[in-house]
């Protein structure tokens, strides 16, 4: 079942009046992510206000979302003695079918699991659904006397929850973000008639028709012996035929003209045993047409013919839907505060809380976003941006700005924003943030050396690129000992014009998009959030989300970076143990055996969870875990920027048939790596990297080049740890080669210079014309030389005047061209990556040991005996971003 966006509050309602002390208390089931863990404070926020008890349970993956299951949702089944209860999954489970997956379903035993009680309340960005949780469980299966029977239940029409509904009756219900009810009306059907339909395939139509060929072989010699009786008795009669059949004659002649149809007699066949009706007895009228006896019914093989062929049509629908491949949709973090505003208890810190889970998206390289365009050619805003305009409004609303506040910012426009108003300001505001990393915590110099968008574009991986971040300093007016100071500690002047030198200087570099714009959508277009401490601090949401990302990738310990064991998703069993356990996708042979894990190791999933889940409380506690972690991202900043730089300049990305593919096997950062959400992040900074030097060579457009594999060895397991991004980076989607660089540049001087030439013409003609008017006026003596010479001194002001009025028309006429957009692939908001769908593929196939765990299906873990067979077959498939 879904829940329609505007019935959110409904359900929340309901589980407040419901729960009392005794009830049982909330299970939350909450993925390792940072918009999943915002999330999830916002609803804890929700939960704590009413008196709800609830319990926070962190799943890595798949088998631990299994095994969650079976610890805390099983329990609250009214066949273990539970009396129901609700479990939330946040970011999880979303892709699968989640009664499976907990043991919902009653697979594993033999009690029947159809009256459970347990509501699963599914909230993920994830997509596609799985659309068994999102139309099915609308009905349930009770035994009755004469076996089960479906029942449909009360309040759900097409798997959609109505506002007549009353929870408490178990099942999935998934939380729609507008989605479901305006992209899946087709796939609704489709689903919705596959459930009432009987199951049949071509092998049933293979064998009744050999059965039906079988009779037929049987009864031909009878059939056939009673013709020849039939034909025997007919000639006998017509021989010993008196002048009694003369009436029957010129019917029988009558038929045999060709030229006159021939009716079927409503009496039927006279030799037949039909009865003749009482019609056929009256006299006909000449030229009377008789009517058609009615169509002869179908057979039954043609009914089921056509039912497999209907079949076939709406399962293709869903087969489209689900090869579509994986993308994200609305965050969760965004779905929450939807929530909390419909009960009307948004407040800053749940605010807060959403803008970092959803900056945290648009750093995820597999949140794709696709500029579109309405009929008229003008631009429309994405999902994301409008959320993002809608945050803008909530800051404004939330967080008023006095009027002393609104004089001083007007006066520092364009300045990041890096200290509070007062000791006691907790306010959110907005600040033009450049795409620099950690620049309030770091020098300025480090900060644009370790920016994933300018490191790329510049080259930074070789030392002309490295000259090249140096001129670019050199050409703003900053010494390299200015940049190389703490950003907070830099010169003021220099700071409140940084932006405007940026500005200057940026397109040279291909930096476009570098700092936000003058003109943007009510001049706050890509502006950031910042948030206040008082005195103690100043974080922007993204900087936030990057340290609470870090936390989770690189380890709850600031201080020894480089002990982050590859253990850190590796439950407590051994790597066959967790093969087996895997529900959901299809996987391979599970009788591989790989290294035990130790039965000392910690439970890495908790300890990383619960360290970001306390550094993203708006509380001052949370600000000093959050501080102390900033040494973690910037390590990992340190090794991305290190171990992308060798693979590139290395030449170590191999450009294959359908994608480019890279193996990190050794150097100082292979454990840390070996992390998935880190070699995610490598990854997305490689695939940026290489479509950056596609696109300055003129090769933009194609397809399969921003497609990467990359792979890192993970010594103690024996395994690789597979990530495969389908055109996730948009990096070179904005990127001019050094020819459309050079033709724009060429472009410019020629309107510069057309300009010039037109004000110079315009200037003479205008003298000219000046010239005889006052020759004029001469002749008729209306001026004097005084009057003249003053004349001429208006005349010059004048001329002066235009021409700098001119100047301004020209500039401000001096609009670059739009140009032309690279044709735009159709889609419906999904479908960017599909290496999750091509991973399994290849399983089936080469038989190859993977490990499909993680909730991001393009994440895999191979063995590593088995890496070159693996990479070898997907490399046979036709794998497009």
């Amino acid at each position: 079942m879904y829940l329609p966006r505007g019935q959110l509050s409904q359900l929340y309602a309901h589980l407040v009046k419901t729960t009392h002390a005794l009830s049982p208390p909330l299970i939350i089931l909450t993925s390792l992510g940072v918009d999943a863990l915002c999330a999830t404070r916002i609803l804890t926020s929700l939960l704590r206000r009413d008196y709800i008890q609830y319990h926070i349970e962190p799943v890595a993956g798949y088998s631990e979302l299994q095994r969650a299951g079976q610890k805390f949702a099983l329990p609250l089944t009214r066949q273990r003695g539970g009396e129901g209860g609700v479990v939330v999954c946040i970011g999880a489970g979303g892709l699968v079918d989640l009664e499976e997956v907990l043991g919902l379903d009653g697979a594993e035993g033999e009690v029947d699991m159809s009256d459970h009680g347990v509501e699963v309340w599914v909230i993920d960005a994830r997509r596609p659904w799985n659309l068994g949780n999102v139309f099915g469980s609308s009905a349930a299966v009770q035994q009755g006397e004469d076996g089960p029977a479906v029942l449909r239940r009360q309040g759900v029409e097409q798997g959609r929850v109505m506002p007549s509904y009353r929870p408490g009756k178990g099942g999935v219900i998934v939380w729609d973000d507008g989605e479901i009810e305006s992209e899946l009306t087709a796939e609704r059907d489709a689903f919705m008639a596959l459930q009432d339909m009987p199951e049949i395939t071509e092998e049933d139509l293979i064998v009744e028709g050999e059965n039906s060929e079988d009779e037929v072989d049987d009864e031909e010699p009878s059939s056939s012996q009673s013709r020849k009786r039939k034909a025997s008795t007919r000639d006998s009669d017509d021989e010993g035929s008196d002048g009694s059949d003369d009436e029957e004659r010129p019917r029988r002649r009558r038929r045999s003209n060709p030229s006159t149809p021939i009716p079927s007699s409503p009496g039927g066949n006279p030799q037949s045993g039909q009865a003749e009706t009482p019609s056929s007895s009256q006299p006909r009228s000449p030229g009377a047409v008789i009517s058609s006896s009615p169509p002869r019914a179908p057979s039954a093989r043609s009914l089921r013919r056509k039912l497999l062929k209907l079949r076939r049509k709406h399962e293709a629908t869903l087969e489209a839907y689900y090869t579509l491949g994986t993308s994200n949709s609305e965050p969760i973090s965004s779905m929450m505060y939807s929530l909390a505003s419909e009960l009307g208890r948004e407040d800053n810190d749940m605010l807060w809380s959403a803008i970092v889970g959803i900056s945290s998206v648009d750093l995820s390289p597999f949140a794709r976003t696709k500029r579109r365009r309405n009929e008229a050619g003008k631009r429309v805003l994405d999902k994301s941006e409008q959320i993002r305009e809608v945050l803008q409004d909530e800051v404004r609303r939330l967080n008023p700005v006095p009027e002393d506040e609104i004089r001083r910012s007007q006066s520092q426009y364009g300045v990041i924003q890096t200290k509070a108003r007062s000791p006691t300001d907790t306010s959110i505001r907005l600040s033009p943030e450049p795409r620099f990393l950690l620049i309030r915590h770091w020098s300025l110099y480090d900060s644009m050396l370790h920016s994933p968008y300018l490191s790329t574009r510049l080259h930074i991986w070789s030392d002309a690129g490295r000259k090249r971040l140096h001129k670019l300093l050199a050409k703003m007016g900053v010494s390299l000992q200015e940049a190389g100071k703490g950003y907070i500690h830099m010169d003021m002047a220099l700071k409140q014009s940084l932006r405007e030198r940026i500005l200057k200087f940026a397109p040279q570099y291909n930096l476009d998009h570098l700092v936000p714009g003058e003109n943007g959508r009510r001049g706050l277009e890509g502006w950031g959030f910042v948030r206040s401490w008082g005195w103690k601090a100043t974080l922007s949401a993204v900087d936030v989300a990057t340290i609470a990302s870090a936390i989770l990738e690189v380890g709850a310990d600031p201080h020894l970076p480089q002990a982050t064991n590859t253990a850190s998703h590796v439950p407590q069993q051994s790597y066959a143990s967790r093969v087996r356990s895997l529900p959901t996708p299809p996987h391979s042979d599970t009788d591989t055996a790989g290294p035990a894990a130790a039965p000392g190791d910690p439970d890495w999933t908790s300890t990383r969870f619960y360290a970001a889940f306390d550094a993203l409380s708006p509380t001052s506690e949370g600000l000093d875990k959050l501080l102390k972690h900033i040494p973690s991202a910037q390590h990992l900043a340190r090794s991305i920027l290190r171990t992308g730089s060798a693979l590139i300049a290395k030449k170590q990305i191999r450009h294959l048939r359908s994608f480019r593919m890279g193996v990190v096997k050794d150097g100082p950062d292979t454990v840390l790596f070996s992390h998935p959400g880190a070699l995610v992040k490598l990854a997305a900074w490689v695939s940026e990297a290489v479509a950056v030097l596609e696109a300055e060579k003129g090769r933009k457009g194609r397809e399969g080049d921003e497609a990467l594999v990359l792979a890192c060895l993970d010594e103690a397991r024996g395994v690789y740890v597979v990530v495969g991004l389908g055109g996730g980076a948009q990096g070179g989607k904005s990127v001019r080669s050094k020819a459309e660089i050079r033709a724009r540049e060429d472009k410019k001087k020629k309107r510069a210079e057309a300009k010039a030439a037109a004000r110079a013409a315009r200037a003479i003609k205008r003298r000219d014309r000046k010239a005889r008017q006052r020759e004029r006026e001469e002749a008729l003596g209306l001026i004097d030389s005084d009057a003249e010479s003053n004349h001429s001194q208006s005349e010059s002001d004048a001329t002066q005047s235009s021409a700098s009025s001119s100047d301004s028309d020209g500039s401000g006429s001096d609009s670059e061209v739009n140009e032309a957009e690279v044709q735009r692939r159709k889609s419906r908001g999904y479908g960017s990556n599909k290496f999750g769908l091509a991973f399994q593929s290849v399983v089936e196939e080469t038989g190859a040991r993977v490990r499909i765990d993680s909730f991001e299906h393009s994440v895999v873990e191979v063995r590593r005996e088995d890496l070159g067979g693996f990479l070898e077959g997907l490399s046979l498939r036709g794998v497009v971003g």
